[in-house]
């Protein structure tokens, strides 16, 4: 007995299928989590980032991970304020004192997180969210904290 397939799908068109969906969900998740959002915050190069927050004219935050921390050490003159954590903008006015409008510096790993969360920010109330986009390894915006070498210190925690 032959058996027709009349809705014209066969083994390998349903194999190449799941293929290019796959395909399609990897990249899906690659953009996700590579895709710097456009935003009109302030952005400073990691030298200037350095020498702000040395002189007290920005707060430096890190806002990469523990693990990070570890790996690197931390933007000298840095407060580490791991953005996952529940209670962060929460913990970020505490550090600025309260003050919504203070200048606050973010600095990840390669400006993605930063401008991520620079967005956040700014739609949470806080006025002065500047994004360092070169971050600590570099980017497009520029060679990064460590390429810059910059100083580092380790992370007590």
């Amino acid at each position: 007995m032959t058996h027709s397939n009349t809705s014209g799908l066969t083994r390998r068109t349903l194999f190449a299928g799941g293929g290019v969906l796959a395909a399609g969900a990897a990249g899906g998740w690659w953009i996700s989590q590579r895709y710097t959002p456009p935003h009109d915050n302030t952005r400073l190069t990691v030298a200037e980032a350095f020498d702000q927050a040395a002189s007290g004219q920005v707060l430096l935050v890190d806002i990469r991970t523990p693990a990070e921390w570890r790996r690197t050490g931390l933007p000298q003159g840095a407060v580490p304020l791991d953005m996952r954590r529940p209670d962060f903008t929460t913990e970020l006015l505490r550090l600025t004192g309260g003050v919504a409008d203070a200048p606050v510096a973010l600095i990840c790993a390669g400006g993605v997180r930063s401008a991520r969360l620079s967005l956040r920010l700014t739609e949470a109330g806080f006025t002065q969210i500047i994004d360092v986009p070169e971050g600590m390894f570099g980017s497009a915006a520029g060679p990064g904290w460590l390429n810059s070498k910059l100083p580092v210190t380790n992370w007590q925690g």
